[in-house]
């Protein structure tokens, strides 16, 4: 998969320790522009981008690290399979703390269908989801059902 450039790590840190320390401030308003476009507008782009993040436990880096330097080839299959591209997961400390930021793009039609369809696959559903999660804390706020807390995109430059 393609790396991304070295602004994204920093956009995504930022954002990362807006969410972190954002949590208990009161709700701004969305604003829209030239590099923000409308939940319409982005709904409507040929590539959607994901942002989330989740909190990693201490004692099991080592082994989160592990895994991800070398992904099971039916989960990189099933994250293809779901028109997923440019999939990248982050690690950063604030705060003593260590969380994982991912981004990804979404090339599809369907989003719930094709994200959904990853969860149907075996060998991610019933050994890859058990593992990692375990290594994970949700962050508060995180939807039901859900492992890692989206994040809001408040900028995007091609």
């Amino acid at each position: 998969m393609e790396r991304c450039p070295a602004w994204t790590v920093v956009l995504l840190v930022l954002s990362l320790t807006l969410v972190i320390g954002c949590q208990t401030m009161t709700r701004v308003n969305p604003v829209y522009g030239p590099t923000n476009p409308t939940p319409d507008e982005a709904a409507k782009a040929k590539v959607k981008r994901y942002g989330s993040v989740v909190e990693l436990l201490p004692e099991k880096e080592k082994q989160y690290r592990e895994l991800h330097a070398a992904v099971w080839p039916d989960v990189v299959k099933a994250i293809k399979k779901a028109n997923i591209q440019n999939y990248n997961i982050y690690l950063t400390e604030i705060n003593g703390k260590k969380y994982l930021v991912s981004y990804l793009e979404y090339a599809g039609n369907d989003p719930a269908k094709d994200f959904a369809s990853i969860g149907l696959d075996k060998t991610t559903k019933e050994k890859w989801w058990p593992i990692t999660d375990a290594c994970q804390k949700r962050l508060p706020g995180t939807p039901e059902g859900e492992q890692w807390l989206g994040m809001e995109m408040l900028m995007h430059i091609e």
